[in-house]
């Protein structure tokens, strides 16, 4: 492990640039979809992302975390770890590293929407049979606690759309408790292909909605189909028309005292737990 030291007056070495403003969105942009990168907060998530695969660039913490960091880092032998106190930390990044330690990882590849349908899923150790669609959802609080719902309830896989709000962004991946990292994820296309890519690897497409013919969720889990794709949308606007006119099915959550819907997170958490393969 390299340790190097940090003081107030180095932070604008270049070799710092993955943790520099990173309240500063237009920069994250840069640093992260554009540049590669994701950042992971916490030793725990560190050594998720660690353990599935991915790899770290540069690591910022406070010394007395050291000791947890240098198994988690012994193969990357040559990845700087850079220790400073708080104020430092906070100079340099514009926020409280509270969480003990910050990496910036190199993003994974991902996987074409098709081979990951049709490939071996994480929960049942066949194909895919439970997936979760989330649509232009742009809150990543909201995206993180739905992959952490995936996750503890056996999903096998997790699609997101074009406009949908990044699922390694740093406050995601901090909700889902590195949950995202587990979870075999991809970006679908458009619609008008992500339809029949669906329904082509065996998909029923029930879509979370309140329209004219949704049928309650007790329906639907009283007899699933085999292969599942509940689709998520946006907790203003709601699903799309496209997502609408794709779906096979349509489904709401009974609700009582005039309340008309769940926040879309513990939407997702109470539907998937509703059809989880018997």
């Amino acid at each position: 492990m390299r340790v190097l030291a940090l003081s107030a007056d180095g932070l604008a070495d270049p070799a710092l640039r993955d943790f520099t403003r990173l309240t500063d969105v237009a920069l994250r942009r840069l640093l992260e979809p554009e540049g590669g990168l994701y950042l992971a907060e916490s030793t725990k998530v560190i050594e998720r992302a660690i353990r599935a695969g991915h790899r770290p660039r540069a690591v910022l913490t406070r010394a007395e975390w050291l000791p947890q960091l240098e198994p988690l880092l012994a193969p990357f032998p040559d990845v700087p770890v850079h220790v400073g106190d708080d104020a430092v930390l906070e100079q340099l990044t514009g926020f409280h590293l509270h969480r003990g330690a910050l990496a910036s990882m190199h993003r994974p590849e991902l996987p074409e929407a098709a081979e990951l349908l049709a490939g071996p899923a994480s929960a049942s150790g066949g194909s895919a049979r439970r997936i979760v669609i989330i649509e232009d959802v742009v809150d990543h609080t909201n995206v993180g606690a739905i992959f952490r719902s995936a996750a503890g309830l056996g999903v096998d896989a997790v699609l997101v759309t074009p406009r949908c709000a990044d699922p390694l962004y740093r406050r995601s991946v901090r909700v889902s408790m590195g949950t995202v990292l587990q979870v075999p994820w991809t970006r679908l296309p458009e619609w008008r292909e992500a339809g029949p890519l669906l329904h082509d690897a065996g998909f029923t497409i029930a879509a979370l909605a309140l329209s004219d013919r949704a049928e309650d969720l007790d329906v639907l889990a009283a007899d699933p189909p085999e292969r599942l794709a509940l689709v998520l949308g946006t907790e203003g606007d709601g699903l799309s028309r496209a997502a609408l006119t794709v779906a096979d099915r349509h489904v709401r959550i009974p609700m009582a005292h005039g309340v008309d819907s769940l926040n879309v997170a513990a939407a997702a958490a109470l539907a998937v737990w509703a059809v989880r393969p018997r």
